[in-house]
């Protein structure tokens, strides 16, 4: 997604009051919020693609996933954000009707208009969530996905996919959401996706059992 405008000044109480009456979602942070809009095509199938994958396994563990329209808060007074997917695995969660207040997994899928924003201030306001596990970035443009899994010294550390040694095999390559135990193909989460480079995304061997 990408913030498009921004209003004026408001409390939290009044941000919530007045998103709820509105037609667009809107990001809340630093006392103002921003207007998201829609991402690109292959920016839409990657998100899809991965909620698709996600869902049966989730569903099986008794934990929930959900997509930008759902709203997100990291503390009481806020950020609130709309992850392009997350993943609550806490009861707490599982009746919410307005927001997601206990993540374990969020996944951003990038954009040029929008990477360094989830990179830096984003997810430095999600390390704030204390349930939050892993955090995941997915490029839109080429075949990469950033897994930051926090650690038991409360560490964040980085595994990617490809790993560097294996970016001309992607083939061969399966992403593990560890903060769930999920594994896929990474081609999977690629399927049917237009990258930049033309590159013709190989079928995946097999979709992730439940």
């Amino acid at each position: 997604m990408t913030a498009a405008s921004q209003t004026q000044a408001m409390t939290v109480e009044a941000y919530l009051e007045w998103e709820a009456q509105q037609p667009l979602k809107y990001e809340y942070l630093n006392g103002s919020a921003y207007a998201m809009t829609g991402g690109t095509i292959p920016h839409n199938d990657i998100a899809l693609n991965l909620y698709q994958a996600l869902y049966p396994h989730l569903r099986a563990k008794g934990c929930r996933v959900n997509v930008a329209d759902v709203k997100m808060q990291v503390l009481n007074n806020g950020p609130y954000f709309h992850p392009d997917l997350v993943v609550s695995c806490d009861e707490r969660d599982q009746r919410a009707r307005k927001l997601i207040q206990h993540p374990y997994l969020i996944v951003e899928v990038l954009s040029p208009a929008t990477e360094a924003f989830d990179r830096g201030e984003k997810f430095r306001r999600y390390r704030r969530s204390a349930s939050l596990q892993e955090y995941v970035l997915i490029d839109s443009e080429t075949m990469s996905v950033e897994c930051y899994r926090r650690s038991d010294r409360r560490k964040w550390e980085l595994t990617a996919y490809p790993p560097d040694e294996d970016a001309t095999n992607s083939s061969a390559v399966e992403v593990h959401f560890t903060s769930i135990d999920f594994r896929c193909p990474l081609n999977l989460i690629y399927e049917d996706v237009e990258l930049l480079d033309a590159a013709a995304v190989p079928e995946p061997d097999e979709r992730p059992s439940n």
